[in-house]
């Protein structure tokens, strides 16, 4: 849907939320297109209060959302016309800071009092280019990251978040809820965050495009950290070029990050890049090594590569990804290791009044004591397990952190690039949505396109690509560092010809 949003006629009246929606199938046209600003708050609301109590998706509305709107209306009405965002509705993931008068939890009961105050600069960012925040989504606890042995979608704040094409099956995570709150229309766009998989999963299976930006193109203050190696935050949207509406008011250096120092540089009008034609003539790998687990998405994979040829790209095939099996060992002591650090000072700098749980040692001691709201369904051995580690000045962390990037990055995916001479990497994202099952938790099948990108903090988008007995699935692009405008205008190309993304029935 494009994002968009017209000044306002003075006497158009809110839709009434009990009627269903009449929502076209034509791809890269609006959805819904809801005028003023005011109105459409009040519409999403009602869409939230009709369909959300099945899907969990949404964890608290914004009280002061009206009146954001309501100034958005009378500045667009004051100048004629403003930007692009301007007016524009979106959900937020609870693990960013917003300053509105509700809690950032991560879906924890330990941060339930977790009022800031303050937003996120990339939330700052977007409340710059005219946007409002509507509210916050659920997420999978602490974003994925408290145990192996989790439940995508699941959290202690939100409970268990459901898919929209089939509410027995997963949403993936941890950007659960930002997924399905779109895709199911309950707001115009969402911001996830991703550590290694939790943009992009969600979306795929959500029928959404996803982008997983390259790391320190957007700020991580104020962001409830897992790594700091890994983690961003970034738009999940309908169409192409709604993510790339975000992302050019979403990027930007700040301070208070250092990883962000190039982003100034770096960052460009990601929608003036986009050009249907942008395929041709282009070389493009195909990562065989990340397909193959799966005949039907196989199928729809095999008609996406036709599109891609079709629309004038060529196709080279990539059997293998050099040392692949060798980057989990490293990544998984990054990730414990920056965890503890990360977490620990997140937690210093909220309010001692409001969080009473100031470390990750106190933090499992809350699981522990509160057990049977917080680990009816998984523990925390991820956690225990973090605070173990013995600080960002082990040598085994820092050979950790400097093996994972060099066998990711350059020479995983930049050495792939080169060798191959092609601009990006193609694949399936992952299989369709698995069942939802509290007893043998999560069943991922596929899903080795981004594992290397999240690893050396390169970009990784995922469009829709189809479908699998009414599932969607996705199509990743992958790039080197700092190519995220080329995989915006290669997945935009793929998009306008391919037509493959299909809306959820939805039933109050």
């Amino acid at each position: 849907m494009v994002l968009a949003v017209a000044a306002p006629a003075a006497a158009t009246p809110p839709p009434d939320p009990r009627h269903r929606v009449s929502e076209t199938l034509e791809q890269n046209e609006a959805s819904i297109r809801i005028e003023p600003s005011a109105a459409a708050v009040s519409y999403f609301r009602g869409r939230i209060d009709t369909f959300d109590p099945r899907l969990r998706s949404v964890i608290a509305v914004n009280p002061d959302a009206t009146t954001q709107a309501e100034a958005s209306d009378r500045r667009r009405i004051a100048a004629g016309r403003l930007g692009p965002l301007e007016g524009a509705v979106i959900l937020v993931k609870d693990n960013i800071e917003t300053l509105d008068p509700i809690a950032t939890t991560a879906g924890s009961l330990a941060l339930s009092g977790n009022v800031t105050g303050r937003d996120a600069p990339v939330v700052a960012r977007l409340r710059a280019a005219g946007v409002v925040v509507l509210g916050k989504t659920n997420l999978s606890e602490w974003a994925n990251i408290r145990s192996e042995h989790s439940l995508s979608g699941w959290s202690a704040v939100g409970g268990q978040t459901r898919n929209p094409y089939d509410l027995s099956r997963s949403p993936c995570g941890s950007s659960s809820g930002s997924a399905v709150a779109v895709t199911a229309g309950l707001a115009q766009a969402a911001l996830g965050t991703e550590t290694d998989g939790s943009i992009t999963c969600p979306a795929a299976v959500n029928g959404l495009v996803g982008l997983k930006p390259t790391v320190g193109l957007v700020s991580r203050t104020h962001i409830v950290p897992i790594s700091a190696s890994q983690d961003t935050a970034g738009p999940m949207t309908q169409t192409v070029k709604d993510a790339a509406m975000l992302l050019t008011a979403m990027a930007g250096s700040d301070p208070a990050d250092p990883a962000t120092r190039e982003a100034d540089a770096r960052r460009q009008d990601y929608v003036a890049g986009l050009k249907p034609d942008a395929l041709k003539g282009v070389r493009i790998g195909v990562m065989r090594y990340a397909a193959g687990f799966h005949p039907e998405t196989d199928a729809v994979f095999a008609q996406a590569l036709k599109t891609l040829e079709a629309q004038g790209a060529t196709l080279v095939e990539i059997d293998a990804f050099p040392n692949g099996d060798k980057i989990g060992g490293h990544e998984m002591t990054v990730l414990m290791t920056e965890l503890k650090a990360g977490l620990n000072a997140y937690l210093a700098s909220t309010d001692p009044e409001k969080v009473k749980t100031r470390s990750l040692a106190d933090l499992i001691r809350f699981n522990r004591s509160f057990a049977d709201k917080e680990m009816a369904l998984f523990g925390q051995d991820l956690f225990e397990r973090a605070e173990a580690t013995k600080g960002l000045d082990d040598p085994a962390y820092r050979k950790a952190k400097a093996e994972a990037h060099r066998l990711a990055g350059p020479e995983g995916i930049d050495a792939l690039l080169a060798k191959h001479r092609v601009s990006a990497l193609v694949g399936p994202t992952l299989a369709p949505a698995w069942p939802i099952d509290p007893v043998l938790k999560d069943r991922y099948v596929g899903g080795g396109a981004g594992n290397a990108a999240a690893v050396a903090g390169y970009p990784h988008l995922t469009v829709p690509m189809g479908v699998v007995q009414g599932l969607p699935v996705g199509l990743s692009f992958v790039g080197a560092k700092w190519s995220d405008g080329l995989l915006l205008a290669y997945g935009y190309a793929y998009e306008q010809a391919a037509h493959a993304r299909r809306k959820p029935v939805l039933e109050p």
